[in-house]
């Protein structure tokens, strides 16, 4: 099985999650994971399974400006730093840029601040939202892993990316 995981990531919390589903991914076949930036066309060719996943900003998928606005926080407070990765396209231009793709299973997550899903948005509906349109073939519903205020991972949220990546494969070995 070929897994492509393809991850926004401002801070670091998304790229963490993308991490852990990749260490799953890694344990049932042939592994990619890529940052929007790297993530080509022709990354997904030949993909079984393909998870894509981004932060929640100003409820839903980041933009330019939002973007922008991670970038200046980061500079001003000495605690909070930009993933290495950060730079470039986020998913909502990747996804522009997508053409019809096929009939490969996917997922999608994103991370958000801790509280109701109505109140904080979740960039992972707007995410699988695409990738439907794009004609990936849902095979679970998309997934908040949380961050506290501080812009950390909460505890407990990497293992939970964790076993929510292996349900993603059981399903699919299910399904046959």
């Amino acid at each position: 099985m070929r897994t492509v995981i393809v991850y926004e990531s401002m801070y670091g919390n998304t790229h963490q999650v993308a991490y852990e589903i990749g260490q799953v991914a890694g344990t049932r076949g042939e592994v990619v994971v890529v940052p929007v930036s790297e993530a080509t066309l022709g990354i997904l060719e030949g993909a079984d399974l393909v998870v894509v996943g981004g932060p929640t900003h100003a409820h839903g998928l980041s933009s330019t400006g939002t973007r922008r606005g991670a970038e200046s926080e980061a500079d001003k407070h000495e605690d909070l730093e930009l993933d290495p990765d950060a730079e470039g396209p986020g998913l909502r231009t990747w996804f522009h840029q997508l053409g019809p793709s096929g009939s490969a299973a996917a997922a999608a997550f994103d991370t958000r601040l801790h509280g109701p899903g109505v109140l904080t948005g979740r960039a992972s509906k707007g995410i699988d939202r695409r990738l439907r349109h794009h004609r990936f073939r849902r095979i679970i519903e998309p997934e908040s892993f949380l961050v506290d205020k501080e812009n950390h991972l909460m505890a407990g949220e990497a293992e939970r990316a964790r076993t929510w990546a292996s349900s993603q494969f059981d399903r699919l070995e299910a399904s046959g």
